[in-house]
């Protein structure tokens, strides 16, 4: 199998397998993706997903060889069908952080962009690869890079094709952690389980609003916080939250 998945408790960890050819994605590796991501979204008992790759390496991106083939991407005007690169078109539920070793290249990059949050080896390498080979950005790409780092970095990336590591990947805020080589698994696992262990639902809906909101002006954006905020004191979580504040827990900025 190309694509691997272990569960951590509440974290599931999906592993991105494809030595031969930098963990580049194919069509059916895509679908392994895809349906890997939608079982995450779906199991109650998961909280937090880690998309990463096997042998030092994150994703080169699609496999361009496997067009001629058979296996190439499917690329397809209708957005409710899953991305050429598997789960990009999908705002899942929960959050999902990218552990990044090696190249996060072209398509490669594009997931890394789709997740919440990256966590990246100091040399790992960010880039915009296929902009070499007349290759386009069709997994979100061109619209996440200038709403994550803003419109400047992102044009730095999508017109050069340069690849970014280390301090000038955080700089941009393209990475969320920066890690020792041969750590950033072990770092997005305990992040993950950090994530895990806080309210739920709370996070969940305040996730949403900040995805929610991009399309919606500021009064109907402030509306939709303010019931999603509402859902959530609704459902007891607050509630608990408070008592247990009041019995002392978490005191001066303490996560427990």
């Amino acid at each position: 199998m190309s694509v691997h998945v272990t569960h951590d408790g509440p974290v599931c960890i999906v592993t991105i397998d494809r030595p031969d050819v930098r963990n580049a994605v194919d069509g059916p590796t895509a679908v392994l993706l895809a349906e890997a991501f939608r079982a995450f979204d779906a199991d109650d008992a998961l909280a937090v997903a880690i998309l990463t790759g096997a042998n030092g390496t994150f994703c080169s991106g699609a496999d361009l060889k496997g067009i001629s083939d058979g296996r190439g991407n499917r690329v397809e005007r209708d957005v409710e069908l899953d991305g050429p690169m598997g789960p990009t078109r999908m705002l899942l539920n929960k959050p999902v952080i990218a552990a990044v070793e090696g190249f996060a290249v072209a398509g490669g990059l594009e997931l890394a962009v789709w997740c919440d949050l990256r966590v990246a080896s100091d040399s790992a390498v960010f880039g915009v690869y296929c902009r070499r080979w007349g290759v386009p950005l069709v997994d979100g790409g061109s619209i996440r890079l200038p709403r994550l780092i803003g419109q400047s970095h992102a044009l730095d990336l999508l017109l050069t094709g340069r690849g970014v590591s280390g301090e000038e990947a955080v700089r941009m805020g393209l990475v969320n952690r920066s890690v020792p080589a041969g750590t950033a698994l072990a770092a997005a696992t305990a992040l993950a389980h950090e994530i895990a262990a806080l309210p739920q639902g709370c996070l969940r809906n305040d996730r949403r609003s900040s995805f929610e909101q991009w399309n919606l002006s500021l009064a109907d954006a402030l509306a939709n916080e303010t019931k999603l905020g509402l859902d959530t004191i609704m459902s007891g979580e607050t509630l608990a939250g408070a008592a247990r504040f009041a019995a002392g827990e978490g005191r001066h900025g303490a996560t427990s």
